[in-house]
């Protein structure tokens, strides 16, 4: 059986992306568990019902390797649940090198092994830097006098990356305000601010 996981860490995020990219490998839709957990909450009831009907041999897609875990020791602990004690297969769509059906001999085994405990070190590490980024940003805007309101829920975890992207001319204004999943002119005014947060920052 072909299986997919989706996770958004609330319930005011577009799951859309998840779901085009598990779609394109034809992943029956029955078959796909969405949890919308907030980092808070992680108990994830869906990918738990989905690890009960999990076989030996099945296959398992997930667009990107933070799905599994919030961070890295989770990540780890997620994957050796899936590959060691349900012996299933992993695809990482974002990651080619993560597809468990590919090298199942020792050394390719062992080069899966590494390259997952170094992707998962990366995507906790890039959230701990954003995370602290901002907090330094929102102190240092907040000292020169800069108000800011309530969060807004439009924005997804990965905002900063791909406002980083877009100024550094990887991809265009419309491609970035459709993976954030917004119009082009709100994608423009968050990414303003955003932009602005962190050039005070700097100059502080």
């Amino acid at each position: 059986m072909v299986y997919g996981y989706v996770r958004v860490s609330s319930r005011e995020q577009n799951e859309d992306r998840q779901m085009l990219a598990l779609n394109e490998r034809e992943v029956p839709e029955k078959n796909i568990y969405i949890d919308k957990q907030s980092g808070k909450d992680f108990k994830r009831p869906m990918y738990n019902r989905m690890l009960k009907k999990l076989r030996e041999d099945d296959l398992i897609y997930v667009k990107s390797i933070d799905r599994l875990g919030r961070n890295y020791e989770e990540i780890l602990e997620q994957w050796r649940i899936l590959t060691k004690e349900k012996k299933v297969d992993i695809v990482v769509i974002d990651m080619e090198l993560l597809d468990t059906r590919r090298g199942k001999d020792l050394m390719g085994t062992f080069l899966s092994d590494i390259v997952l405990q170094v992707l998962s070190f990366v995507a906790e590490n890039e959230r701990k830097n954003i995370r602290e980024r901002q907090k330094e940003g929102i102190e240092a805007a907040k000292l020169r006098g800069v108000q800011f309101g309530r969060p807004r829920r439009d924005v997804p975890e990965d905002f900063i990356q791909i406002c980083c992207r877009w100024r550094s001319g990887q991809i265009l204004g419309k491609e970035a305000a459709r993976l954030c999943d917004m119009p082009l002119t709100t994608f423009y005014g968050r990414a303003k601010e955003q932009i602005k947060v962190l050039k005070q920052t700097w100059e502080y």
